[in-house]
């Protein structure tokens, strides 16, 4: 078997990946938070932006990172572009799956574990899926207890983040929950990669696709673009305090009118 490096360029890589795992996560769950507040229809586009937060940039984004600083010696890595972006896709579809199944199901464990199950077998594919990716001049085999345990791990990564995601409220909580995502996201990503052995050809022959330098610049401008236009979705929005005192004016409205008083404006006017 040939040697296998996993942090080629140091601790930059782990390190970077984990701190975009954390943002992504973080905002995702700002998102969710929001999602909780508003209700009906509109929730369901803060779920949306939720599952690109966590699964594009909390999830997939630090595969890649970490991905960066990988490297077999003697062999040359390219990235089908394709199935990378695929694997990209996939991270943000699963998540979404799993936040609108567990949103919709309550206070019931039975849904909250299902969307985990669903999510982290997504994920364990995203990651396997980037794997496959990988263009070299050798043949990758995996050890399958590992890629079992690092499924098993992803499965509990997404179980926890649907949890904090539903229910943690609160900037110090919520950067809290983000950096234990974090940890388990890359916790997960370690685990497969340490599944993974190769054995180079003897005889080097051009490898087709992408440089991993290739998807820098592209990688970079969408992150930025995405998280920007989130975080301005979330700072042009109300804060949680008017969401609640909205939530609590209109449930003292309905109450009143359901027991005869009279019907009031927003400013607690009484109409007619």
């Amino acid at each position: 078997m040939s040697p296998i490096e996993h942090f080629s360029h140091g601790l930059l890589t782990p390190l970077l990946a984990y701190a975009v795992s954390s943002v992504g996560s973080m905002l995702g769950l700002l998102l969710t938070a929001r999602a909780r507040l508003t209700g009906g229809r509109e929730a369901k586009y803060w779920l949306a932006g939720a599952a690109v937060a966590i699964g594009g940039t909390g999830i997939w984004t630090m595969h890649f990172v970490a991905m960066l600083g990988f490297s077999v010696p003697g062999s040359v890595i390219r990235y089908d572009v394709p199935l990378t972006v695929a694997s990209a896709l996939l991270a943000i579809v699963v998540v979404g799956a799993g936040l609108f199944l567990a949103s919709h199901g309550g206070e019931r464990p039975s849904r909250l574990i299902a969307g985990g199950v669903l999510t982290g077998a997504g994920v364990a594919g995203m990651h396997y899926l980037g794997m496959a990716a990988m263009n070299m001049s050798g043949h990758v085999s995996y050890d399958p207890p590992v890629v079992a345990l690092s499924v098993l791990i992803a499965v509990a990564a997404a179980t926890a983040a649907l949890w904090f995601a539903l229910r943690v409220t609160g900037a110090l909580k919520i950067g809290g929950a983000a950096l234990v995502m974090g940890i388990a996201v890359a916790g997960m990503h370690y685990t497969g990669m340490a599944s993974m052995s190769v054995r180079t050809h003897s005889d080097m022959v051009p490898v087709a696709g992408a440089q991993g330098i290739d998807f820098l610049l592209p990688l970079i401008v969408g992150i930025s673009l995405v998280t920007v236009g989130l975080l301005l979705a979330v700072v042009l929005s109300p804060s949680e305090k008017e969401l609640r005192s909205e939530a609590e004016f209109k449930e003292r409205l309905r109450r009143g009118n359901a027991e005869g008083a009279p019907e009031v404006d927003l400013f607690g006017t009484p109409r007619g």
